[in-house]
């Protein structure tokens, strides 16, 4: 019998509606995508707090700012390394046996940061030994949610599969909140406790953090789909070649749409050291309204999703991005009157407008791609169009001295070519992955 043959004969294991196994897969997306996004997080927080002193001393205040916020950004330069790495391996051997190498660098990545000795200790040893961790830290984040999306909607359900890819969404949603809690409750401590041992204890839990991550992924079975396409032979013999041969204008409008992570890394680290050393609001409030704006966004995600799921993903993504950008100027005059209460109002709408498109992406960017490269096609465009987030922080801070203004301009910009990019592609909640996968090289 051929393996076309027993294929067909074989039972198959597509997710109806409700599975079980569609919803492990989407446990298991959030969790991954959890620990993937605290750790990520946990050093865009820690870069705008103690990073520069305890790394950087010798450059001083602002040139340790700088040099951390750089640091942060390093990590987007691996990211598109570790898509066509993490990305090839996917669509040739696994979503799942990939998401777990992905898991494991990053969980244990993350945990020997909290163990470096600082500058005043080793030296210069210090920030390249962080810098090294952290390009570990981008070759994982890279592989990572490309594969999540995929693993997920692969099992979805028809008709449902935004709101089952918007469970990885869910998970960086929740592994920002769960990074943020952790540091308000870590940056409460006395500043020579915090910059000695405090900020390391958060990093450190990563380890056991992971643990439970991989537990809950490995019962997650491959999707049919991929088993499938491996079956007949249709996997890309190099998914890389094939997706800038075939695919280049689907990677460049996720690249484009990609642009929206640039609303998380102005909040989380270019707003937040905003806020500390220009306004003087004490670090502690940032946290507070970046943590309610992020419960919030949990809410709404799954809300937004399921919107796009009956009226289209590119009505939903688009809207919020155009929204986002006009809202820019008030938050950053809001946030510059230092009136708490309505900083907190003002973060807590910006994230909740944002959280549409963070939301619809997740299936917009994958059903963009046939199954025999999704991965690596999703991988790559969003990871490629992160380099602008990663560095946002840094280009906002040479922005920044000459107001807040050009810091709106700059993040108002990012949105709308976004949202642009998503009104160029065709609208995919109707189609099935039978039909994209029919249409795909």
């Amino acid at each position: 019998m051929t393996k076309a043959a027993e294929s067909e004969a074989a039972p198959t294991r597509v997710s109806e509606p409700g599975s079980r196994m569609a919803k492990r897969a989407a446990l298991s997306a959030l969790f991954g995508s959890t620990v993937e996004y605290y750790d990520f997080t946990l050093f865009a927080t820690a870069s705008a707090l103690v990073l520069g002193p305890v790394f950087f001393a010798g450059l001083g205040v602002v040139g340790g700012q700088l040099a951390s916020f750089a640091t942060f950004g390093v990590a987007y330069i691996a990211r598109p390394l570790g898509a066509v790495i993490f990305g090839g391996l996917g669509d040739r051997i696994g979503r799942k046996r990939t998401l777990m190498l992905t898991l494991n660098l990053m969980g244990i990545a993350t945990f020997v940061v909290g163990l470096i000795p600082s500058y005043a200790t080793i030296g210069v040893a210090a920030p390249i030994i962080l810098v090294a961790l952290r390009l570990l830290q981008g070759l994982s984040a890279g592989g990572e949610q490309g594969g999540s999306n995929s693993l997920t909607l692969e099992h979805a359900p028809s008709g449902r599969r935004a709101l089952y890819a918007s469970w990885t969404m869910q998970g960086t949603s929740l592994g920002t909140l769960l990074a943020s809690v952790l540091f308000l409750v870590f940056a409460s401590l006395p500043g020579d406790v915090l910059l000695t041992w405090g900020w390391r204890v958060p990093f450190l839990l990563a380890g056991p953090l992971m643990l439970v991550a991989l537990f809950i992924r490995r019962s997650v079975e491959e999707t049919h789909a991929f088993l499938e396409t491996k079956a007949l032979n249709l996997e890309a013999k190099v998914p890389l070649v094939d997706v800038f041969r075939y695919h280049w204008r689907s990677v460049l409008r996720v690249v484009c749409c990609s642009l929206l992570a640039v609303a998380g890394s102005t909040v989380s680290v270019y707003l937040l050291g905003y806020a500390t050393t220009t306004v003087h609001i004490a670090a502690s409030i940032v946290l507070v309204a970046s943590i309610v704006s992020g419960v919030i966004g949990l809410i709404a995600q799954p809300l937004w999703a399921v919107l796009s799921d009956r009226i289209g993903r590119r009505p939903v993504f688009a809207g919020s991005m155009v929204l986002t950008a006009v809202l820019w100027f008030p938050v950053f005059w809001i946030v510059t009157g230092g009136n708490v209460a309505l900083i907190i109002v003002a973060l807590c709408v910006i994230g909740t407008v944002a959280a549409a498109a963070n939301a619809v992406g997740a299936s917009m960017y994958t059903e963009m791609f046939p199954t025999r490269v999704r991965y690596t096609g999703v991988a790559i465009g969003t990871q490629i169009g992160f380099i602008m987030a990663g560095f946002a922080p840094a280009i906002e801070q040479a922005l920044g001295v000459h107001g807040w203004l050009p810091v709106a301009i700059f993040a108002a910009v990012c949105m709308l070519i976004a949202a642009a990019s998503s009104l160029l592609g065709r609208e995919t909640n109707t189609l099935t992955l039978t039909t994209i996968d029919g249409e795909g090289k």
